[in-house]
């Protein structure tokens, strides 16, 4: 599958949806993607993870530097990582975790859940 990403929006925000495999040669095209988002001044983001099949260190890089830039612009990241995906659930989803750094995005089961106004007070969805 080729890496791809596109874009879109829902509900006042800004939606990547990310596809094929997320590492050291394809995560500077999601980190531009990041930053075309931010320059344009859309600040409320969701990058749909769903259909990454893998995803090295170089791919959660690109995601820990998003959550700095949004938050620098006193902005909102969400990430969708289902409980299952391609195989045995989300590749990104156990990549963050056994990194110990899935703690620091919320992170929504589907596009709709994550772009509904009242998201933001809800608990991680996936956390249960």
């Amino acid at each position: 599958m080729a890496f791809k990403v596109n874009d879109g929006e829902r509900g006042g925000w800004s939606v990547l949806l990310v596809s094929g495999e997320l590492d050291l040669m394809t995560s500077p095209v999601l980190r531009q993607r990041v930053h075309d988002v931010v320059a344009e001044g859309r600040h409320s983001l969701v990058v749909d993870l769903s259909e990454v099949l893998f995803c090295d260190s170089s791919g959660i890089g690109v995601l820990i530097a998003a959550r700095r830039l949004i938050r620098s612009c006193q902005g909102r990241l969400r990430l969708i990582l289902p409980a299952e995906g391609a195989v045995d659930g989300s590749h990104v989803n156990r990549v963050l975790g056994a990194l110990g750094v899935r703690r620091l995005f919320d992170v929504y089961p589907d596009v709709m859940t994550a772009t509904e106004d009242d998201a933001e007070d809800e608990a991680d969805p996936l956390s249960a």
